[in-house]
């Protein structure tokens, strides 16, 4: 307990899946939670359970591909909680997709939301991290940020790129006591995925090497480890939690 103790934490995509249990999982270990998602009702549900679990946390409906949409956020941790420590950027979509069947629009939407809302949260975030003397961001990407899989075209896209760009930023922000680490999920059981798991059940089984998935919880842990002073030593680098997929 107590591992994030002191810190101010925004977390997009907080209503439901992984950015839920991140929120959940920070405030027990003592952050104070900013939980944003353009979801407001299961988003409430989640602070609900935060405040009666004697955490602290707040719920903002936000989208993450506005800019006006992440100054407000951030402007209203600051007004709050004086400052901001870290940042996940958890929020993403997907579609099973290829190059050839899929639509423009379609394309660019996946990489608005997955790719440049991570981009415009990073650069609100990083002016009140360097007034705070530090911070950590963790951009959750995906085992499709680190190897090819088929059908998700524009989400292995964007998740590639999120990859190389925390990279970049780690090295532009490291003098700032700021550390970029992208995290990288396997096939985890969550509401965005539940319907692709029908169909897609033996392919997952075929690459996952463990004889289970993983669960919202798992994840929690690995930004937990990111978002605390533990991992003070470590930035743009990634951190794989995917069951044995990527060892192959």
């Amino acid at each position: 307990m107590g591992r994030l103790s002191g810190k101010v934490a925004i977390i997009t995509g907080a209503a439901m899946g992984m950015g839920a249990s991140e929120g959940k999982l920070f405030a027990k270990e003592g952050a104070k939670v900013i939980a944003t998602d353009v979801r407001i009702e299961p988003l409430n549900q989640v602070v609900k359970e935060i405040k009666e679990n004697g955490g602290e946390a707040v719920a903002i409906k936000q989208n993450v591909t506005s800019e006006e949409g992440w100054k407000s956020v951030i402007e209203e941790a600051v007004k709050l909680y004086g400052k901001v420590d870290v940042l996940v950027n958890n929020a993403g979509v997907s579609s099973p997709k290829t190059i050839a069947n899929m639509e423009m629009d379609e394309w660019n939407k996946i990489l608005d939301i997955d790719l440049n809302g991570c981009v415009i949260g990073m650069k609100y975030v990083i002016p009140e991290m360097k007034k705070a003397g530090g911070g950590s961001i963790i951009n959750i990407s995906s085992i499709g940020g680190i190897v090819g899989m088929a059908g998700t075209s524009p989400y292995t896209a964007a998740k590639g790129a999120l990859r190389v760009l925390s990279k970049s930023a780690a090295v532009e922000y490291g003098k700032d006591k700021i550390r970029v680490n992208s995290l990288h999920p396997g096939i985890v059981v969550t509401p965005m995925t539940e319907p692709t798991m029908k169909d897609a059940l033996t392919y997952y089984k075929t690459y996952t090497q463990l004889p289970y998935f993983g669960e919202p919880e798992d994840i929690a842990y690995g930004a937990l480890f990111l978002a605390s002073d533990e991992s003070r030593f470590m930035t743009g680098s990634e951190l794989v939690i995917d069951g044995g997929w990527t060892a192959l």
